[in-house]
C-alpha cells in the first residue's frame, strides 16, 4: 500500500495491526500525527514500512521487534522521541534504518543490524550517544562502574587479544585452503541470504552454457540459474577481464544492498572470489523492455507502455528522494528496464550509479552512460546530478511511444531525437508516433492524439538542454498518472 505524498491527517488507527498479509507499507510526506500503533508490530510478514516526514510523536513502539522479516524501516523527519528499543537487534534482515530528525535520545543499540548502519542514519538527534561509527557523543559511564569495568579488563584484555590473533590466523588458513569458495564480500554482507559456491553457480547455469544466456552487456553477461533447490535467478556475470569492472561490481553491490523498491531489481545475494564476481538477481521472466521496442513478436499497448514509465518514474522517484543521500543511475535505457510475469518494470544495472552525499548535489565523473540516452552536460563535462536520469527519462518517454532509438540512423549531427519530436510537436505529432499503436487504437482519434500531445510535451519538458529547466521527477511522476487516469 502506497499513500505517500499526500495530505492525510490524523492518527494512524491501531486496526492497522490486523492486516496480517501487509508486505509493504508506505505513509511518507503526510500529516499524520500521534503516536505509531504498536499493533504495526503484528505484521510478522511486513517487508518495508516507511513513515518518513509526517508529525508524529511518541516512542518508537517496542512491539516493532517483532517484526522478524522487515528489512526497511523509515521514520525519519518526524518528533518521536525516547530510546531506540533494544528489540530491534533481533532483526536480522533489516538493512535499512533511518531515524534521522527526530528528538530520541539514550544509547543507539550496538550489534545486530546496526553494526551495518551509518551515522547518516541517525543525524539531526542531539541527545543520542553511543559508538563513535554513528558521529554522536558518547554515553556516559557513572565512575564506580568505569572503575570496576577498568579494574577487570586489566585481567581480560591480555586473554581477549590472544583469542584475537589465534582466530585471525585460522581464518587466514582456512581462506588459503578454500579460495575456490565464494563468500560475500564485505560491501554485500547486508544483503546475503546465503552462500553460493563457485561449483553452484556452474551447475545452475549448465557451465555458462549458451543456451542458457539471457544477454550480453558492457561489462559482462547474464545468465539463466536453476539451482538444486528449485531457486531461478538471473546470474549477471562481471568479465573481470575489463577494466572497471570490480569498480563496477562494488559499485553495484554498495548501493542494491541499501535501497528497496518494488520498482528496482531484488538482489538475492552474491558471490566474490579471485576467479568470479556474480551478483544473484531476480529472475524477469518477460525479458527487458528493449526486447518488446525493437521485436515484431510483442506488442505493448498505451496503457502497458504508460504504466511501465509509471514504474521506472517511481523507481527514480525513490532513488532521487526517497534515500538520506541521492541516488543517480547514470545509465537509463530500455536494455536496463526489466519486466517480471505481470510486466511490471524494475530498474537494473546500477554499475556506474552515483550516490551522493547530504550536501553534494552535482558530482564531475570520467564514468559515462549510453550515447543517445545521456544529458547534454553529462556527455559533455561529465557534470550530473539528479537531472540527467530525468533527461535519460525523456528520451525512453520518446523511444517507447515512437519506437526509434536514439542512436537510428536518421539522427546525425545537430538532428536527434529530440529535435525529430521538438519539430513534430504539437500539431504533427500523430505522424511520429508508433504505427502498431496508432492502428491499435480503440478511442476516438481526438482522445488518443491529446494523450500523445501530453505524453511528448512531458518528454520534450524532461529533456530541455540545461538541467535546472528540466522537471523534478516526482512532478514526471504526478503528470502520467494523471495522463493515464484521463486516458482510462
Amino acid at each position: 500500500m502506497d499513500l505517500s505524498y499526500n495530505l492525510f491527517n490524523g492518527s494512524l488507527a491501531p486496526e492497522i495491526g490486523s492486516v496480517k498479509g501487509m508486505r509493504e507499507l508506505y505513509l511518507s510526506t503526510n500529516q499524520f500525527s500521534g503516536e505509531i500503533p504498536g499493533t504495526i508490530g503484528q505484521l510478522e510478514s511486513l517487508v518495508s514500512l516507511t513513515l518518513s516526514n509526517n508529525r508524529l510523536h511518541g516512542p518508537i513502539p517496542e512491539p516493532f521487534g517483532n517484526l522478524i522479516a522487515l528489512q526497511n524501516l523509515d521514520l525519519s523527519k518526524n518528533s518521536l522521541y525516547g530510546e531506540i528499543p533494544m528489540s530491534l537487534k533481533k532483526l536480522k534482515e533489516l538493512v535499512y534504518f533511518n531515524v534521522s530528525f527526530n528528538e530520541l535520545s539514550g544509547e543507539i543499540p550496538n550489534g545486530g543490524p546496526f553494526k551495518n548502519l551509518t551515522a547518516n542514519f541517525f543525524v539531526g538527534n542531539s541527545k543520542l550517544c553511543g559508538s563513535s561509527q554513528y558521529k554522536v557523543m558518547p554515553c556516559k559511564v557513572n565512575a564506580t562502574s568505569s572503575s570496576s569495568k577498568a579494574r577487570t579488563l586489566k585481567y581480560i584484555l591480555p586473554s581477549i587479544a590472544l583469542v584475537i590473533i589465534l582466530a585471525i590466523i585460522l581464518v587466514y588458513l582456512m581462506r588459503r585452503r578454500n579460495r575456490n569458495t565464494l563468500l560475500p564480500t564485505q560491501s554485500t554482507s547486508p544483503i546475503t541470504i546465503k552462500r553460493i559456491s563457485y561449483y553452484e553457480v556452474l551447475n545452475a547455469t549448465n557451465k555458462f552454457d549458451e543456451e542458457n544466456l539471457i544477454g550480453i552487456g558492457s561489462i559482462g553477461s547474464v545468465y539463466k540459474g536453476i539451482f538444486l533447490d528449485g531457486m531461478i535467478a538471473a546470474i549477471k556475470v562481471f568479465n573481470l577481464d575489463l577494466e572497471g569492472a570490480n569498480k563496477s561490481f562494488d559499485t553495484e553491490c554498495h548501493i542494491l544492498c541499501n535501497i528497496r523498491h518494488r520498482n528496482l531489481v531484488k538482489v538475492i545475494t552474491s558471490c566474490s572470489n579471485l576467479d568470479l564476481k556474480a551478483l544473484l538477481l531476480e529472475y524477469m521472466p518477460n525479458g527487458n523492455l528493449n526486447n518488446w521496442l525493437s521485436s515484431s513478436n510483442y506488442f505493448l499497448n498505451i496503457v502497458q507502455r504508460l504504466e511501465i514509465m509509471i514504474d521506472v518514474a517511481s523507481a527514480l522517484e525513490y532513488l532521487h528522494h526517497g534515500y538520506p543521500s541521492p541516488i543517480v543511475h547514470c545509465d537509463l535505457k530500455p536494455s536496463n528496464i526489466l519486466l517480471d510475469e505481470d510486466m511490471v518494470a524494475h530498474v537494473a544495472d546500477f554499475g556506474i550509479a552515483k550516490l551522493f552525499t547530504e550536501d553534494q548535489r552535482i558530482l564531475l565523473t570520467k564514468t559515462l552512460g549510453n550515447i543517445g540516452y545521456m544529458a547534454p552536460e553529462y556527455g559533455s563535462t561529465g557534470l550530473i546530478s539528479t537531472m540527467a536520469d530525468v533527461y535519460s527519462f525523456g528520451i525512453m518517454l520518446m523511444e517507447i511511444f515512437t519506437k526509434m532509438k536514439p542512436t537510428d540512423d536518421m539522427f546525425v549531427g545537430e538532428f536527434t531525437m529530440r529535435r525529430w519530436v521538438f519539430e513534430s510537436f504539437p500539431n504533427a505529432i500523430t505522424q511520429i508516433v508508433d504505427v502498431d499503436l496508432m492502428n491499435a487504437a480503440e478511442n476516438s482519434d481526438r482522445a488518443e492524439e491529446s494523450c500523445f500531445r501530453s505524453i511528448m510535451g512531458l518528454a520534450l519538458e524532461c529533456t530541455a538542454y540545461l538541467p535546472e529547466e528540466r522537471l523534478a521527477v516526482k512532478d514526471v511522476l504526478t503528470r502520467l498518472k494523471k495522463i493515464k487516469s484521463e486516458l482510462c
